[in-house]
């Protein structure tokens, strides 16, 4: 199945944009009745694909692209500013990389994160039907980040991570909303660059950068990276965090 040109593609019908108001969206999926193989779920991530539970997409939306695909150059990347000292404040935190299975102790956070900070979203409301069609995969190379309390053992931030030949895919995150004060969020997103310089790979897949949707401004902060633009990868500078 890694030959790409044997995918067939279909387009969803225009549906409301879940990020810029007032514009229509559609999305292309790879056929859901084949299962994807490694190689070409690594190859259409080159595309600009992404994963969401067993399915293959990318926004297609008529007269519309603002939808970037963006990945951060980790053999390049370099914490700083911002970065260190949010680095420096979860220091204490245990990291787990554990297998993407169920569990309840996950779900139960997903389900806290989602009610508390995504009332407005497609995810809303939680169930464990949609967790699992959301963020589980019968055939990807995934696993958990998981980030706990030191003294407890607290479950406080899990970040589903899928293994593509180049690198690593940064499909979610999900925290305690009661940390907020820790940049959870962030620091996930610096231990996943972390994990993809550590296995000697040179991207990690940050999904879409919209300039105009604000709940995406923070991916500016994770450079030197690369944007999809024309069909090609595009280096987008240095590190931009301040001093």
């Amino acid at each position: 199945m890694s030959d790409l040109g044997r995918i067939k593609f279909f387009l969803t019908p225009s549906h409301e944009c879940s990020y810029l108001p007032d514009k229509r969206a559609s999305t292309l999926f790879a056929d859901p009745n084949l299962i994807v193989d490694q190689e070409a779920y690594s190859a259409l991530s080159q595309m600009g694909f992404r994963r969401s539970g067993n399915h293959i997409y990318r926004p297609h939306c008529e007269r519309c692209n603002a939808c970037i695909p963006m990945r951060v150059l980790t053999n390049e990347f370099i914490r700083r500013g911002r970065h260190k000292r949010i680095w420096k404040r979860n220091a204490h935190l245990m990291t787990h990389l554990t297998p993407a299975v169920y569990s309840e102790e996950h779900y139960n956070l997903y389900q806290r994160y989602i009610e508390q900070r995504h009332k407005d979203g497609d995810m809303y409301p939680p169930s464990i039907e949609q967790y699992q069609s959301f963020l589980l995969c019968d055939w990807a190379r995934s696993f958990f980040i998981e980030l706990r309390h030191p003294d407890t053992h607290q479950l406080l931030a899990v970040a589903v991570t899928d293994t593509l030949a180049q690198g690593l895919s940064a499909i979610y995150t999900f925290y305690d909303p009661d940390y907020d004060k820790l940049s959870l969020g962030t620091y996930a997103i610096l231990k996943q660059i972390e994990t993809t310089a550590e296995r000697n790979l040179n991207h990690l897949y940050i999904g879409y950068w919209i300039k105009e949707c604000n709940k995406m401004s923070y991916k500016n902060e994770f450079k030197p990276a690369e944007m999809f633009i024309n069909q090609h990868w595009e280096r987008i500078g240095a590190p931009a965090c301040p001093q």
